[in-house]
């Protein structure tokens, strides 16, 4: 899985942008961007369909991402979901494939589908998002070790899953999948400790905090954007390298929890 990906949230959800975020999508693959991350929520199928248009021509070497309701993910809701996706992207598989929050329906028969959809090759891995420590470990235990991923709500100013989380994954070597990498351009980019860092680094403060999260242990960035300028700036974080100095200001800027908090969610 690439560690660098495009968020295609609130992307499909008016028509009349379509042509625009198609644009953005392909000028985004044009960037070297092979990881794009939706769901069958983001635009009730939109962004999909936005992907489906943008990567015609293009699906070899992508890394196709998306996620289904809680409320679709029974056994046969499970298969129905990705079928639907499968047809709003126009392709034939997805390369993860998550169920999007923990709901009511048992895991056992979300689980039962996922491998159904894996074995028929209509998905290559499956994952989950928003789970917490009790969630996960409420995963068939068979299936712990085959999760693909945890997309969870993580970034420097929001370090929630760093509690009991990103520990319980580490271990199982399941991959964290930050959304809302840049905290939705809040106060994390205002900072004066993160200025700093991106001074010393002629950097921006955007970049300091995906670098931050790209130095974490097996965890891959989703920042969203439709500004291409905005999408290379954000890809030129790969290229930056903290060194101690850079994350002990930063750490002490913005402390890991040091008692039981709850996962954070946006």
């Amino acid at each position: 899985m690439p560690a660098f990906g495009l968020g295609t949230w609130r992307m499909g959800e008016h028509p009349d942008h379509f042509g625009h975020e198609v644009d953005v999508l392909r000028t985004a693959l044009d960037l070297g961007v092979t990881l794009l991350d939706t769901a069958e929520m983001y635009g009730e199928g939109g962004a999909e369909e936005v992907i489906g248009e943008a990567i015609q021509g293009r699906r070899d070497g992508l890394f196709l991402v998306s996620k289904f309701y809680p409320h679709n993910a029974s056994r046969n809701g499970v298969i129905e979901a990705c079928e639907g996706s499968l047809r709003r992207m126009n392709c034939d598989y997805v390369d993860l494939y998550m169920l999007h929050w923990p709901g009511s329906v048992p895991l056992a028969q979300t689980f039962e589908a996922l491998h159904e959809l894996k074995d028929s090759g209509r998905i290559r891995e499956f994952g989950v998002s928003n789970f917490n420590l009790g969630d996960l470990e409420s995963i068939p235990e068979a299936d712990q070790q085959q999760l693909g991923c945890n997309q969870v709500f993580y970034n420097l100013a929001h370090r929630e899953v760093e509690w009991e989380v990103a520990p319980w994954c580490q271990q199982r070597g399941v991959p964290l999948m930050a959304y809302s990498p840049l905290d939705q351009a809040g106060s994390l980019l205002q900072s004066p400790a993160v200025a700093e860092v991106a001074e010393r680094h002629s950097a921006s403060a955007a970049q300091v905090a995906l670098a931050w999260l790209l130095h974490q242990p097996n965890t891959v960035v989703i920042p969203k954007s439709v500004r291409p300028e905005r999408i290379k700036e954000n890809l030129a974080a790969m290229e930056i390298n903290l060194n101690e100095q850079d994350l002990s200001e930063l750490d002490n800027a913005f402390p890991a929890p040091a008692q039981a908090v709850r996962l954070g969610m946006r």
